[in-house]
């Protein structure tokens, strides 16, 4: 169910004043006892330097500082120690990742996840100790990007973390006035600089070893921008959330020309923290989010949901969502069959997907690139799996490439079966064929082969259903348990997890000239969504009635 702004308002206070507040209290007396310790000797301030200068993390842990006024009425302080969270740790190795292997990379976030202050920061670390760095950093609009004493822009970022690192760290040369300009940050010492462009002269300046683009999807000409960036550096990084489908940030981020970092909210400990309210357990600092924001801009800045405004979303993010640990919420412990679905890959840079189930509960999922790989070493790693999870089933995808599973799997269980060792019942499963019960009722008052183009169109409703029931159920109202589904955040990777959820929620859903659901799964501008694919096959509607053997 949803909450009122006035109910989770006193959660938030409570969780900020007795767990956060603590936290800051002593981290701030901690870099206080550290600080005075280092300071005790010049030698222990070289020894420092040397540290901070070959580990960014420590650095930033130890002498970094953030400005965020909202936490004041709780009785947080407006400059709080900047300690890195895990995947913001994950954040500053990838950029060193970028930086070594001189490639470009992507980054997609929730809204508030500190991107623009760790980026910023590894400039800053950068400018201080690797001679002749010279970082660039862009935006939209120019004040964005510089405007003295404004919060909201890049260089004042910059300038705050400086402003408050002890001054045995600074440049021993720098003079604000003469090295602090307007969109430009010079270092004296090594000669290293900070530059900032905007719009249309994003990348129209020097050469730069690395450069930031902020808020890459809501800049307007994107092309030209584009074709400027790629004659400046070797290693830009875009980053932003989500802006819809077909804009540069989104062909972009699918191109798989780019080393893409995630950052969803749930990955974030001071929002994914939960309390137990009225029975059930909530993250208060989302369910704050769906109480104040437009379902657009909570799908996509949030739930980093690229579909989030286009027409005919056949799954809509709020949804899957809602899924996440559903059966946690709603206290359903899995039973059931165990069923797995696997999307295969069809060429170059595609991947295949490996989706299992526990009665309603997904709990496994696997992706692999299918580039120079076979068909039967991606049926046997499938069927290593479905062993492995003691599965019923495993669906196949049947359609393209995939129609090559069903001897594969026959001769591999048959060596199973010569070595005395377990075998798997493997069915197929044929988007393209006709519906499943062709004269049932999925949709009230209409037939099945009257309603669905296909079995995928089918399919894809099916699993369109059980997270439609699942947001019903998490929202108060009645529900059969064995009609939910639910995605078991402790069992599921991290990162296959925020792909899937923003995968599951591609797919568009016309009529054809009869009045037929089609289900577009692959709309313009847009990559194929294995790992939803294998999470379909993995619900399709065909299981509840198996007679494996009878079929291969």
């Amino acid at each position: 169910m949803t909450y009122a702004l006035e109910e989770i308002a006193p959660l938030i206070k409570d969780w900020t004043m007795n767990t956060r507040l603590p936290e800051v209290v002593a981290e701030m007396t901690r870099r206080y006892y550290y600080k005075a310790l280092i300071e005790q000797c010049e030698l222990s301030q070289e020894a420092e330097v040397y540290k901070c200068k070959n580990d960014p993390v420590h650095w930033f842990n130890q002498w970094i500082w953030t400005y965020d006024p909202r936490g004041m009425a709780f009785g947080l302080p407006a400059n709080i120690p900047f300690v890195l969270r895990p995947k913001q740790v994950e954040l500053v190795d990838w950029l060193l990742e970028r930086e070594n292997t001189q490639t470009h990379g992507l980054i997609e976030k929730s809204r508030d996840e500190g991107m623009s202050y760790v980026v910023l920061g590894f400039f800053l670390h950068r400018w201080l100790f690797v001679e002749g760095f010279a970082g660039g950093v862009g935006s939209r609009k120019e004040e964005l990007v510089d405007k003295k004493g404004d919060p909201k822009t890049l260089f004042h970022k910059f300038r705050d973390m400086f402003s408050k690192m002890p001054d045995w760290m600074k440049p021993k040369n720098f003079v604000e006035k003469v090295h602090d300009n307007y969109m430009r940050i010079i270092n004296p010492d090594n000669g290293a600089t900070i530059t900032g462009e905007a719009g249309d002269n994003i990348g129209r300046g020097g050469r730069t070893t690395m450069y930031f683009l902020d808020e890459w999807a809501f800049v307007e000409r994107q092309e030209a921008v584009d074709a400027a960036i790629s004659q400046n550096t070797n290693v830009h990084i875009k980053g932003s959330t989500p802006n819809g489908i077909g804009d540069r940030f989104h062909q972009d981020r699918f191109s798989g020309r780019y080393s893409v970092f995630t950052m969803p909210w749930r990955a974030n400990p001071d929002k994914n923290w939960t309390v137990e309210y009225s029975g059930e357990v909530i993250h208060p600092w989302y369910e704050k989010q769906l109480a104040t924001l437009d379902d657009v801009v909570l799908a996509q800045e949030v739930d980093i949901n690229y579909a989030a405004s286009v027409e005919g979303v056949l799954i809509p993010s709020t949804w899957i969502q809602a899924a996440v640990d559903a059966h946690i919420k709603l206290n359903i412990e899995p039973t059931g069959t165990r069923i797995a679905g696997l999307d295969v890959a069809d060429e170059g840079k595609d991947k295949n997907s490996y989706a299992a189930r526990h009665g309603i509960v997904l709990n496994y999922l696997d992706t692999w690139s299918g580039k120079g790989d076979d068909i039967f070493g991606t049926t046997q790693k499938a069927m290593d799996l479905s062993i492995d999870q003691s599965i019923d089933t495993l669906f196949y995808d049947a359609d393209g490439l995939g129609a090559g599973c069903r001897g594969d799997a026959r001769v591999i269980n048959e060596l199973q079966r010569e070595k005395g060792l377990p075998e798997v019942n493997v069915d197929s499963f044929r988007g393209s064929g006709s519906v499943y019960e062709p004269d049932d009722e999925m949709v009230e008052g209409r037939k099945n082969q009257d309603f669905f183009a296909n079995l995928k169109a089918q399919s894809w409703w099916w699993l369109r259903i059980r997270f439609q029931e699942t947001f019903r159920a998490i929202d108060g109202r009645e529900y059969d348990p064995d009609m939910l589904i639910s995605l078991d955040s402790n069992a599921l990777n991290d990162r296959e997890l925020a792909l899937l959820t923003t995968e599951l929620s591609q797919p568009t859903y016309t009529k054809n000239g009869t009045g037929k659901i089609l289900v577009n799964k692959q709309p313009d501008g847009t990559a194929s969504p294995n790992r939803a694919d294998s999470v379909m096959i993995c619900f399709n509607p065909q299981v509840s009635s198996l007679d494996i053997w009878s079929k291969l």
